[in-house]
C-alpha cells in the first residue's frame, strides 16, 4: 500500500492581453456607440463559440471542434485579444491531428483564457480608449 504524504495542488492561471493599440484603432475607425456594439457582439460570439468548443470536445467532434476553434481566431484578432487568438489556434491544430491529450491540455487553456479576455474587455469598457 502507497501512502502519499504530501499532495500539492497546481492552481492553473492565464495571464491575458488585450491589444489596447488594436483596439484603438477600431474605435477610432468608426464613433464610439458602433465600435462598443461590434466589441459587445464580438464578447457574445466569443462567449457562445467557447460553449460550443466545450460542448463538441465532449462530443468527441474534433471536426465541429477545429471549425469552432477556428472561428474564434478572427474574432478574437478583431477585438485585440491576441492571446487568446492564439490559443484557439493551437486548439483548432489539436483538433486538426486528432492529438487527444494536448487538446484536452490546449482546451482547458482557452477556457481559462476566453474568460479572463473577456473580463478584461468588460472592464476596459469603462475605461475611454
Amino acid at each position: 500500500m502507497i501512502v502519499l504524504k504530501n499532495v500539492t495542488q497546481i492552481r492553473l492561471a492565464e495571464a491575458v492581453h488585450v491589444d489596447q493599440d488594436r483596439l484603438g484603432a477600431l474605435y477610432s475607425q468608426m464613433d464610439a456607440d458602433s465600435a462598443e456594439d461590434v466589441v459587445c457582439r464580438a464578447m457574445e460570439e466569443l462567449a457562445l463559440r467557447m460553449g460550443h468548443c466545450d460542448r463538441q470536445y465532449r462530443a468527441g467532434d474534433l471536426g465541429a471542434l477545429h471549425k469552432s476553434s477556428k472561428s474564434l481566431i478572427a474574432i478574437a484578432d478583431q477585438i485585440g485579444m491576441t492571446v487568446l487568438a492564439g490559443v484557439a489556434r493551437d486548439v483548432a491544430t489539436c483538433a486538426k491531428t486528432g492529438d487527444l491529450v494536448a487538446l484536452a491540455a490546449t482546451l482547458g487553456r482557452l477556457m481559462r483564457t476566453g474568460e479572463g479576455s473577456l473580463s478584461a474587455i468588460w472592464e476596459l469598457q469603462d475605461v475611454t480608449i
